[in-house]
């Protein structure tokens, strides 16, 4: 049985265009640990719509995790405008912290 990360990774070759499949290829590799190969995905995702919270925290995160705060800052930023807007208060929360440390 292929993982989930092969099961992306095969709706991704069917459909590049797909911000959804690509979202969903890059929670399974960094669920993976691969969060490298997470990268290109997420910003794909970031790039299809502006009104998009999630993948600018996830890219956000793993841009701190990998020592690049200066990556990471204007995506943590953006999304929480967006957190706001939107009336998300937990990841507003998180954002606060994440951007406190940074």
């Amino acid at each position: 049985m292929a993982s989930r990360v092969e099961q992306f990774q095969a709706r991704v070759a069917q459909q590049p265009q797909n911000a959804l499949f690509r979202f969903s290829l890059a929670q399974a590799l960094l669920a993976e640990s691969r969060g490298a190969e997470a990268i290109p995905h997420l910003e794909i995702c970031v790039a299809s719509d502006a009104n998009w919270m999630m993948p600018r925290i996830l890219l956000g995160k793993l841009f701190l995790q990998l020592g690049r705060p200066v990556d990471a800052k204007p995506l943590l930023t953006e999304a929480l405008q967006l957190a706001r807007a939107q009336s998300h208060e937990d990841p507003e929360r998180e954002l606060l912290a994440l951007l406190a440390e940074i």
